[in-house]
């Protein structure tokens, strides 16, 4: 092994976390207006030609030199192209179809993950055993808990990889994966690793008495009619074969390029199978249809069904089946495009394989995106090509999956057993529009016994004090938590093994249903009970953090933590923020959204809007809450007991055309102002007619609306000081600086920077409790 070899390994290694952290950081930068893909459905006219565009694009650009795209749908290929060339070095030669391509990861799905399946069905290989069973010397340095399961999901928390140096050959390879120590408890931590599947070829060999690469060859490859596929392709292919980069002044071609595998002699679990295009659409057709159409199957309908289920662990970071990726970091550029049972792996080469049975879709991408100079990028190109990709397969806009979604999905796996209470409101309702309380009632595994209400009561529809009543769809008592007590008491919480937490949050610091959260983790905590929270998209994004931080002594029932006005936090970040600075102890499972993108508005992620409280009836009210809201401690009207809450803002003592045109000269982004007049029903000023304005807002990205409500106040000061209760807002202010500046005349465009340092800070503070 060269010196040269071994950086690439170490490399390599770090790159790996890197892409990973590449797909997570292009998915942020990615505009809300382009969070979600298109809906529309593309001819494959219309996505040949746009797939082409990009792919050419690309390589114009030097991602790549170039590539092999295939698209398939039902029973038919409605795209397969060459684009570019396969080698600029040392001749510049074409890329076309039959193309061989280093898969790349792709092994561990077309060759190493299949091969265990296969031995499952045959009743040799034991899922749930220790690896070690099949390979006793494995068990040594605390790895003896190790299943075949964990492997096959990246749960057994072995190292991503080995050095390249101090050993040669299998059995070298073998020699220190046995020295190696697990990073964390088998089960307890998702690391990808290529360790994982070096073992479970190493299992294959043990268990079916054939190397892996003798048993792929004779069990897959071959009975799909995959002839151009295989480990260590012979010299008489070198002329199809696209060369990868140069290591010491030689062109890598025909050989793998993972640096372990090199070492291993090109055959290993977890790379070295070299593939065409047209082999990779058998294998994919048969996972597309299930083993039960279009082709020659080499795995039952049920072992691909099981393989491409949710087997990771309950609550973990990343979602997996055997060998498949669901939903984790290294997917986000593909799943979104297509629907939420797709699954698919990407190969570090410049490869991937997405798979959609609902669609029986499936795309493919083999390219050698490190030739001629190892600098290739391909992620971007993905992304872009899968959008397309989604749109040929039936123009499915790919719908977030809220955490209630997920555990239907994943057979409320991590309820199994538990007798549990959800608290909950009508917004809580999965992708179907059922409510939660309705989908838990009916699941089996868990046993929902008791629901409790927040402010506004079950049915989020009542102000005032709520009284715990019965649920009329399923006939279990209601407990509210806004009544005689706003905490859950050791009588309400008898029987149970878990509370379950499923609201809608609106984005904003001053809202009560995060604090009822934290009083309810505190009672878990208190009566060790498991608290799960079953996440939902902020609707005002996650990506943006605004407004003054709350003084530290301000904190109260509608403020549970010094937070900004828009915190930019999921409510399951919330809950993981308030048990790490708050030191509940609560035993805490968050169950992550699947599809997310935190920089999405509520009308992004696939969900109708449910009123979460009785006074923001749309999407457009959320939007101007943190700043509107900011005023109503005092005696202005808000438009609550109007058609228009939190639209417009009024007081029988405000000049509305004067507050209209004062706020219109200050040209506040995202938002227009008109004199207006209402008489609310209720609330403050109930059967008297108000003035002030209307608020239209007309650009959502731009409007900064904390900054927004420190103009509403300053304008209300400036115009009306004598009679504007300003002292009033600083519970919702939050902020005693802001408000001194604010009397004091301050622009409030020169009160906002005061903002920064704290701003700064709370973004620290948050960072190790985001998700997403």
């Amino acid at each position: 092994m060269t010196k040269h070899r071994r950086s690439a390994e170490a490399l390599r290694l770090i790159l790996v976390g890197l892409v990973c952290q590449a797909v997570v950081s292009c998915a942020a930068a990615v505009t809300p207006a382009a969070a979600a893909p298109p809906s529309a459905k593309m001819t494959p006219a219309e996505g040949k030609a746009a797939i082409g565009a990009i792919v050419r694009e690309e390589i114009a650009a030097g991602k790549l030199p170039g590539a092999v795209i295939v698209v398939g749908v039902g029973d038919k290929v409605v795209l397969r192209e060459a684009y570019g060339e396969r080698a600029v070095l040392p001749n510049r030669s074409p890329a076309t179809v039959d193309t061989i391509y280093d898969a790349a990861s792709l092994t561990k799905v077309m060759a190493t993950a299949v091969a265990i399946q296969q031995l499952v069905e045959r009743g040799l290989i034991d899922l749930d055993k220790s690896a070690a069973a099949y390979w006793p010397a494995f068990a040594a340095n605390g790895k003896a808990d190790i299943t075949v399961r964990q492997l096959l999901t990246h749960y057994a928390a072995l190292p991503a990889g080995i050095p390249t140096r101090a050993w040669s050959g299998t059995e070298g390879a073998l020699d220190a994966i046995v020295a190696l120590r697990p990073l964390a408890p088998a089960g307890s931590r998702f690391v990808y690793s290529d360790v994982d599947f070096i073992v479970l070829g190493e299992l294959v060999r043990r268990v079916s008495g054939q190397t892996l690469e003798t048993y792929a060859a004779a069990n897959i490859f071959r009975p799909l009619g995959m002839r151009d596929t295989g480990f260590q392709p012979p010299a008489t292919l070198k002329n199809r074969i696209a060369p990868a980069d140069i290591e010491r002044g030689e062109l890598r071609w025909g050989e793998v390029q993972d640096p372990i595998a090199f070492r291993m002699g090109g055959v290993a679990g977890h790379a070295g199978v070299f593939t065409t295009a047209d082999d990779l659409t058998l294998f994919a057709r048969m996972m597309a249809s299930g083993g039960t159409k279009g082709g020659p199957a080499v795995l039952r309908p049920q072992s691909i069904a099981t393989m491409i289920r949710p087997q990771s662990p309950p609550g973990g970071p990343a979602l997996r089946g055997l060998g498949w990726d669901i939903d984790s970091p290294y997917s986000g550029f593909l799943a979104p495009s297509f629907s939420p049972r797709s699954f698919g792996h990407t190969g570090y080469t410049g490869t991937a394989l997405w798979i959609d049975p609902d669609t029986q879709s499936f795309l493919i991408v083999l390219s050698n995106r490190l030739h001629p100079n190892g600098k290739g990028n391909i992620l971007p190109m993905l992304r872009r090509i899968a959008t397309v990709a989604g749109a040929m397969a039936g123009g499915t806009r790919q719908q977030v999956l809220s955490g209630v979604d997920v555990l239907e999905a994943e057979g409320f796996r991590q309820l199994e057993g538990r007798r549990i209470g959800l608290i909950t409101n009508r917004s809580a309702r999965d992708a179907k529009g059922r409510r939660t309380a309705d989908v838990l009632y009916a699941a089996a595994g868990p046993k929902l016994v008791a629901l409790f209400s927040p402010e506004h009561g079950l049915d989020a529809a009542r102000e005032g004090k709520i009284a715990s009543a019965r649920d009329e769809a399923t006939g279990l008592p209601v407990h509210s938590l806004y009544g005689e007590t706003r905490r859950p008491t050791a009588a309400m919480l008898t029987g149970l093994d878990a509370l379950v937490f499923d609201m809608q949050d609106v984005g904003t610091r001053y809202y009560t249903y995060a604090t009822t959260m934290a009083y309810a983790m505190e009672a878990a905590a208190q009566y060790k009970l498991d608290f799960f929270v079953l996440d939902r998209p902020n609707p005002i994004t996650g990506s943006t953090v605004q407004g003054p931080v709350l003084d530290a002594d301000l904190v109260s029932f509608i403020t549970y933590l010094p937070l900004p006005v828009r915190h930019g936090m999921t409510i399951g970040e919330l809950a993981r923020l308030f048990n790490e600075e708050k030191k509940l102890g609560a035993k805490l499972h968050v169950v992550k959204m699947r599809h997310y993108d935190r920089a999405s508005w509520f009308d992004q992620t696939g969900f109708a809007w449910v009123a979460p409280s009785p006074n923001l009836r749309r999407l457009e009210q959320a939007v101007l809450y943190p700043g509107v809201a900011m005023v109503e401690a005092a005696n202005v009207s808000v438009g609550r007991g109007t058609d228009t809450p939190f639209e417009v803002m009024g007081a029988p003592w405000i000049d509305g055309k004067a507050l209209a045109q004062h706020l219109g000269g200050r040209a506040i982004a995202g938002v227009r102002f008109e004199a207006t007049t209402f008489t609310p029903r209720e609330w403050v000023f109930a059967g008297q007619p108000c003035q002030g304005v209307r608020i239209h807002l007309t650009d959502r990205n731009r409007l900064d609306s904390p900054l927004l409500g420190i103009e509403l106040m300053s304008a209300l000061q400036r115009l009306h000081s004598d009679r504007f209760a300003i002292d009033r807002t600083i519970g919702m202010l939050g902020s005693r600086e802001s408000l001194a500046a604010i009397k004091a005349q301050v622009d409030p465009r020169e009160i906002a920077p005061m903002w920064s340092t704290a701003l700064d800070g709370f973004r620290v503070r948050r960072e190790s409790s985001l998700l997403y």
